[in-house]
């Protein structure tokens, strides 16, 4: 091997090296931006909903029950009552945001 050819193998190791290490630097240290999902027509009309109305519903009032329960051991009526309301305050509202998902997603 003559001494030119050794030194253009080696200046051109040493430039791909560097280009190599640049680009991993490059990717290290800038990130790209995370950008938060944004709530639109199209995004929802694309997002498929994984739970059904009666398995949200039936979640609910587990979770009520189990509190019921638990207030009605201790024998604490006014935590009973405000869970009751509480309980129909939260079906309301999750029957009203479902309607609102089934409208949406029949469009």
């Amino acid at each position: 091997m003559a001494p030119d050819e050794f030194n253009t193998r080696r200046f051109m190791l040493d430039k791909a090296k560097r280009r190599v290490m640049d680009l991993l630097k490059e990717d290290v240290l800038e990130p790209e931006p995370e950008v938060p999902p944004r709530l639109t027509f199209s995004a929802l009309l694309a997002t498929r909903m994984p739970r059904s109305r009666d398995k949200i519903l039936a979640n609910l009032e587990t979770m009520y029950t189990e509190a019921f329960a638990r207030a009605k051991e201790s024998g604490d009526a006014s935590q009973m009552q405000m869970l009751d309301f509480a309980y129909r305050r939260e079906q309301l509202y999750f029957e009203i945001l479902l309607d609102i998902r089934d409208g949406m997603t029949s469009r």
